[in-house]
């Protein structure tokens, strides 16, 4: 999978750095030469692995070419005014006290003088009235506003950067609606209305402490826009942001535990598997179907078909055909944060982590020179309570290294507290989604007394949680405002940490390949001659 995944990467970046910018036939036609040569080459393992690269290159550049139609005559443009039929393809969530619904949407129709715009993603902004109901995915409509080209060299870490990013060439501000085409199918708006349900739910018994709730229905749901600017950035230098966003943590322990409580109905393995599925797809669906909700739920999907085949599971081919299967849906999501980071972060973990927990809980073992069956239950407890710090300790070092390069390039912080934080704040954010799974469930049977007893547990995990971090931060060292001298600086980072992660665990860490002190020492050079501080 990898053989695959990596260089259509590189065909992407390359074709989006303009290094690769042949026509589409042409890099289409040597793709296929390419991969006739490797398929003549397997002979030679060195031909076969130029050509067959060389394949995956050319053909990663022709796809982000057919997929990124951006025409150069755009970049001259001034903003208009201009009327567009839209469809709806995602909302974010209304700010308190704002006037404006914003989201993602595609442009059907844009008139006859525009007739290049149909089909390209925009950001919008529209007037919305208190009382009226908001856009929905699947809606269209027709709006008028004031449409910017997003320029291209859009600061990484600005809204604009992020859009470029997506794959989005176009902003629609000071949008208002001038009448709806189509109204939202039945599925949408079923989704919309149990989104709703759900936060109903959620705010049962904390009506007195809003702040709670905010962080509660941000924590399960994703209902991030509610945060205060205070909350927002103690959550930032705290380098604990991650846990607002619907992704790998929340999925798999949504998924967890829905099969506990499928497992209770004793269902056979395939009814569980589907039950399971289509459950946690509602979930990520409900709550937005944002894209790292999308690519955990892939992986988690992935990873549960392989268990009820009773397939062996090799974590890092999975993550790299979760990985492959989002980037052919849409490509452009490989210069964004949120794949580098969730990908990333999971690729960390896999490489490093995981190996470099198992070497500390076989260094750090205890007693091993008493049989275990003569331990006294104190030495099992202290036991078990060494291998799990080494195992989240090796984790979490790992996962720090790519948190730590992507907190500078994009949020412009460094977080060296984040790693301390994290082995807490991950295994406490745990307990108050289940105890929001918990409450859900009971919420959605009847039982609003037991909703009200769950949120209030999650609320007082939650409350200790707060004040811990307001706690850790008064502690000097734990953030500080960092940047690269400049983003190339910050992506190359990037690309060597993972490139000296794939070295390392293809040698299995042993000694011709450093042990574990290249990643490390990349890292330390990064920080020490790209960076500046302050």
């Amino acid at each position: 999978m990898l053989w695959l995944l990596l260089p259509f990467i590189g065909g992407l970046v390359g074709a989006r750095i303009e290094m690769i910018t042949w026509p589409v036939p042409v890099l289409i036609g040597l793709s296929a030469g390419c991969l006739i040569g490797a398929g003549l080459g397997r002979a030679s393992n060195w031909t076969w692995s130029v050509t067959f690269i060389a394949a995956g290159v050319l053909g990663g550049a022709a796809y982000y070419a057919l997929t990124n139609q951006r025409l150069a005559q755009w970049d001259s443009v001034a903003p208009r005014e201009a009327r567009v039929t839209l469809q709806i393809d995602r909302r974010f969530g209304l700010h308190a006290g704002s006037r404006n619904a914003s989201g993602l949407a595609t442009i059907i129709d844009a008139g006859q003088s525009r007739p290049e715009l149909r089909g390209q993603h925009v950001y919008f902004s529209l007037a919305h009235r208190a009382g009226d109901a908001l856009p929905l995915r699947s809606e269209i409509l027709v709006a008028s506003g004031v449409l910017a080209v997003i320029p291209r060299n859009a600061d990484v870490i600005t809204f604009d950067g992020f859009l470029f990013n997506a794959g989005i060439h176009f902003r629609l501000s000071r949008g208002r609606t001038l009448n709806q085409v189509r109204t939202p199918t039945t599925y949408n708006r079923f989704c919309d209305q149990a989104e709703q349900r759900l936060s109903r739910i959620l705010d049962r018994g904390l009506t007195g402490r809003p702040d709670l709730s905010v962080i509660y229905r941000g924590m399960v749901l994703g209902e991030v826009t509610d945060l205060t600017e205070e909350q927002n950035l103690l959550f930032r230098e705290s380098g604990t942001m991650h846990l607002f966003s619907i992704s790998g943590l929340h999925i798999a322990a949504i998924a967890i535990a829905l099969h506990m409580l499928l497992g209770l109905f004793r269902l056979p393995r395939w009814a569980t598997l589907a039950g399971s599925i289509v459950l946690l797809w509602l979930y990520v669906d409900v709550t937005g179907g944002s894209p790292s909700a999308v690519r955990a739920f892939v992986m988690v999907a992935l990873l549960e078909i392989a268990f009820v085949l009773r397939r062996a599971v090799n974590p890092v081919a999975t993550l790299a055909f979760a990985a492959l299967v989002s980037l052919f849906v849409n490509p452009m999501q490989v210069f964004g944060a949120s794949f580098q980071m969730s990908y990333g972060i999971v690729a960390a973990l896999l490489l490093l982590g995981l190996p470099l927990a198992e070497h500390w809980q076989e260094k750090w073992t205890l007693f091993a020179e008493v049989p275990k069956v003569a331990w006294a239950p104190w030495q099992r407890a202290l036991d078990w309570l060494v291998r799990s710090l080494a195992g989240a300790l090796g984790i979490g070092v790992a996962t720090t290294l790519i948190s730590g390069i992507a907190g500078v390039l994009y949020f412009q912080l460094l977080t060296p507290g984040a790693l301390v934080a994290n082995l807490v704040l991950i295994p406490a954010s745990s307990l108050a989604l289940w105890s929001g799974f918990l409450s859900l469930l009971f919420g959605l049977i009847g039982l609003g007394w037991l909703s009200n007893v769950f949120n209030h547990a999650a609320a007082l995990t939650l409350l200790a949680m707060e004040k811990g971090i307001q706690f850790f931060l008064t502690i000097p060292g734990v953030f500080a405002t960092a940047h690269f001298r400049s983003s190339a600086i910050g992506y190359l980072a990037l690309i060597g940490l993972l490139a000296t992660l794939f070295f390392g665990y293809s040698v299995a860490w042993q000694t011709r390949g450093g042990r574990w002190w290249p990643p490390f020492l990349w890292v330390a050079l990064v920080f020490a001659a790209g960076v500046r501080y302050g």
